[in-house]
């Protein structure tokens, strides 16, 4: 597989969606009181906030309207490092998501509420491409954009499209949200035009088979216990349906409870398969954006290590610390990544 090390410098440009995050205080129901706690998040501005807090240049590109709520939520990235100049101001919402978080056996629920927000309604026309991609090394962009509308799927194919023109790295984490294709287009029609693009491929199993209608039997969590086997055969069958991608990384959640996840990873470059070492997470804190974490520390990963393990090691340690981090974003450093990533997992203060 090709390294890219000698990206490092470069700009790591994402696009997507942003959204208000209105969640219920701590484990509670729904209006259970009469407040929610108001921050902002989305799948790709979280790899953008994720990459920043690791010391990468990363540009988060979409489209907010002109008011005081979309303005807030460019001062706070802004403030996290990241270059919000490339969004454009335009629209009439922002996207809004509802979350309720779980706990034990009851699991978190999202009720979206982001139907023709700005970046859905957003045409490719809109966007000036030698300004998105000025100073750009990598691309990273999910399944969820081109499930938002389909002027969304047509935005994402037009930005990867223009990436490759430019010889920029293309990454892409499926992300299937079946709550989100409503469209009268199935995620398989639109997907695999999309990931024929994508150089690095980003994935948990569900998203192999709902966006891309690729199977592979007998892939499960049985006892706790994980069939690598089928893993292997999942990654392999993957790359062998697009063969421009350079390596795949799965995901893999262990499920006990709302609070404990097992959590871990494995990563197919075509000559080489490896499982990471599995975190077992008690008293999870926040979930949602674990993926994305995953997302940013595989980005990062390969940006800094020449062997594919050791950043497939680092991507699993920023997301199990992103799992003791309330809100959206991983607010982690890459010391506190690597201290983990080297065995350092005690909790003990750091004095």
């Amino acid at each position: 597989m090709a390294t890219y090390t000698n990206l490092r410098d470069k700009k790591v440009v994402t696009l997507g969606e942003i959204m208000l995050r209105l969640k219920s205080p701590a484990n509670e129901r729904f209006f259970q009181s009469p407040s929610l706690e108001a921050t902002f998040g989305g799948g790709e501005a979280n790899v953008a906030v994720s990459l920043a807090m690791q010391g990468l240049n990363s540009a988060f590109v979409s489209a907010l309207p002109d008011n005081a709520i979309a303005q807030s939520c460019i001062n706070e990235m802004r403030g996290l490092g990241v270059d919000t100049s490339r969004i454009i101001r335009q629209g009439d919402r922002i996207g809004i998501y509802f979350l309720e978080t779980g706990t034990n056996q009851r699991p978190s629920t999202v009720v979206y509420d982001r139907a023709n927000s700005a970046i859905a309604e957003a045409k490719a026309s809109d966007f000036n491409w030698d300004e998105v991609f000025a100073d750009a090394g990598w691309f990273h962009i999910t399944g969820i954009t081109p499930a938002v509308s389909e002027t969304g799927a047509e935005l994402s194919l037009k930005a990867m499209e223009e990436a490759k023109k430019r010889g920029i790295i293309v990454s892409m984490d499926l992300n299937f949200r079946k709550k989100l294709w409503k469209y009268g287009k199935t995620a398989p029609e639109v997907m695999g035009d999309l990931v024929k693009y994508v150089d690095v491929i980003i994935a948990n199993e569900e998203d192999c088979q709902k966006s891309l209608g690729i199977e592979v039997e007998g892939i499960e969590v049985e006892s706790g216990e994980l069939n690598l086997d089928h893993y292997k055969k999942l990654t392999d069958k993957m790359l062998e349906a697009y063969p421009t991608a350079s390596c795949i990384a799965i995901t893999l959640r262990e499920s006990h409870s709302a609070n404990h996840n097992g959590w871990s990873a494995c990563i197919n470059d075509r000559n080489t398969f490896y499982h990471s070492k599995k975190y077992e997470i008690h008293n999870i804190l926040d979930r949602v954006g674990g993926g994305d974490s995953f997302s940013g520390g595989i980005i990062s990963g390969l940006l800094s290590y020449e062997k594919i393990e050791d950043s497939l090691e680092y991507a699993v340690a920023a997301s199990c610390l992103k799992h003791s981090i309330l809100g959206d974003y991983n607010r982690s450093s890459r010391t506190e990544i690597e201290n983990l990533m080297g065995g350092d997992g005690s909790g003990r203060v750091q004095r």
